[in-house]
């Protein structure tokens, strides 16, 4: 069955904020790839403002985005990790302005990566049309616990300018994730929400390692579950 569009069909600007080593970026990119093959918009676009981490930046997989008819935006200095800069082309606002186009910002991983969206701030203000996700990864030390979560959402908040609107448990273990990996980090984001107000709104799984039918069984509403590639993580990593 194909993996229907997880997030409101009304919210055209998603902005993706997470902590270092949160899965971010993967879901941006797999977020941009679902959108392109169902189309919940006529066109989808990835704004890469993560200008704070030199890798896993979801631009230095513009070759497969853009083969999958993405738009790919973000810094001038393209992939160029020495020239990095906060400073984006003007190219960048053009899917922001467009009605028709999917448009989702991966943002830097703590408060000062953030910042940048400050400069885009206006595109962000009326809640009909934008969702901000925040990931949270149950397994890193800085977000394990609700106080440190709740005090990185608050961090990010007051550095993006906009307030969160939901919650994404993206808990991994890298190659040994399980299900049972998953619902403990689905844990962690209901004590969040309860202590925010937020929604947990989607529920992230790698495909290749966990089958969606058993993330059902053990009580995940199908609608929440989002399957991620694995198209940010180097080989090197697994040596």
């Amino acid at each position: 069955m194909e993996q229907a569009w997880p997030l409101k069909q009304s919210k055209r600007r998603v902005t993706i904020c997470g902590h270092y080593g949160s899965g971010k970026t993967e879901l941006a990119v797999s977020l941009a790839l679902l959108a392109a093959r169902i189309k919940p918009y006529v066109r989808t676009a990835l704004v890469d403002l993560d200008i704070a981490n030199p890798y896993f930046r979801s631009r230095e997989q513009r070759q497969l985005l853009e083969e999958a008819g993405i738009g790919v935006y973000g810094s001038v200095y393209r992939e160029e990790i020495t020239a990095e800069l906060p400073a984006l082309g003007a190219a960048a606002r053009a899917p922001l302005e467009d009605a028709d186009c999917l448009c989702l910002v991966d943002l830097g991983g703590n408060g000062e990566g953030a910042k940048v969206l400050r400069q885009f701030g206006a595109y962000f203000q009326d809640a009909d049309c934008c969702e901000a996700l925040a990931v949270v990864n149950a397994n890193r030390p800085d977000t394990a616990t609700v106080e440190g979560a709740l005090e990185h959402l608050s961090d990010m908040e007051r550095a993006m300018g906009i307030r969160i609107t939901g919650l994404v448990n993206n808990c991994h273990l890298l190659r040994e994730t399980t299900a049972e990996t998953i619902a403990q980090g689905r844990t962690l984001c209901e004590k969040v929400g309860a202590a925010t107000g937020l929604p947990i709104l989607l529920n992230c799984y790698p495909a290749p390692l966990v089958r969606r039918e058993a993330l059902v069984k053990i009580g995940f509403d199908p609608k929440t579950l989002m399957p991620l590639g694995m198209h940010m993580r180097p080989t090197w990593l697994d040596k």
